[in-house]
């Protein structure tokens, strides 16, 4: 019998660039962190340099900041939305086959995807509350297209630790878009699904998290804007110093 070979495709290796970014900007960024603590300390001596300067965006998110954003993130409208496209994308394609056509076979495509959302979106939570991690996503304050579209993408696979919010390699959410496919896999897909489907699924789960996260970076418009009073700019978007008493 022969064996099928199995090819990483475009979105493995845009996932191996997205690691390669990151790997060149978690280590500066954790050098200035500790800088940064570093001239504190001998901030006595200096005159004009505030505190805030440790960190002039991190606010580190309350308990029921991170619940308000894990519950919306799980049951707020852009799972719902993204569910209701991937089943009619997958609809179109007749995919899985073994599901067929329909509004039956759409309800199953569409609870489907909405339980890999929701799987995912647990995994990433749950992973980062062991690891002491906040994996909310931070907006840039730099300027410049490229800069912003690096900070998104590095953002993909870092979280802030610490009260200085310094970037680590976050392990909750590489694994997090592979934990919800693969239970998928093994759960309620048809029996012929094997890893290699659970691992391109995956793919595509962690390209849909990094435009989420290139979305909340360049869509995003402030405190007053008509997407915040619709209460759509809250997802997986941490807190700011001006949110904060």
């Amino acid at each position: 019998m022969k064996m099928r070979r199995f090819t990483p495709g475009p979105l493995m290796l845009m996932t191996t660039l997205m690691v390669i970014v990151m790997s060149h900007a978690v280590q500066p960024s954790r050098a200035q962190a500790q800088s940064l603590a570093d001239s504190a300390d001998s901030s006595s001596t200096v005159a004009g340099t505030p505190p805030a300067q440790l960190d002039l965006t991190y606010v580190r998110p309350t308990a029921k900041i991170k619940l308000r954003n894990y519950l919306f993130d799980t049951f707020g409208p852009y799972p719902i939305l993204g569910a209701g496209l991937a089943g009619a994308f997958n609809q179109d394609r007749n995919s899985p086959p073994e599901w067929k056509q329909g509004a039956a076979a759409y309800s199953q495509r569409f609870g489907s995807a909405f339980g890999i959302a929701g799987i995912t979106t647990t995994t990433r939570y749950a992973l980062a509350r062991a690891f002491k991690e906040d994996t909310l996503y931070y907006r840039c304050e730099c300027k410049g297209v490229f800069p912003r579209l690096r900070h998104a993408l590095v953002s993909t696979f870092t979280s802030r630790r610490g009260q200085d919010g310094h970037r680590v390699f976050s392990f909750a959410a590489l694994v997090a878009p592979y934990a919800g496919t693969m239970t998928a896999v093994y759960t309620w897909y048809p029996g012929r699904y094997d890893a290699r489907d659970g691992l391109r699924m995956g793919n595509y789960s962690l390209l849909g998290y990094a435009s989420g996260n290139l979305a909340l970076e360049f869509l995003y418009s402030g405190p007053h804007s008509w997407l915040s009073r619709m209460h759509l700019n809250s997802a997986r978007r941490g807190p700011s110093p001006a949110s904060q008493p």
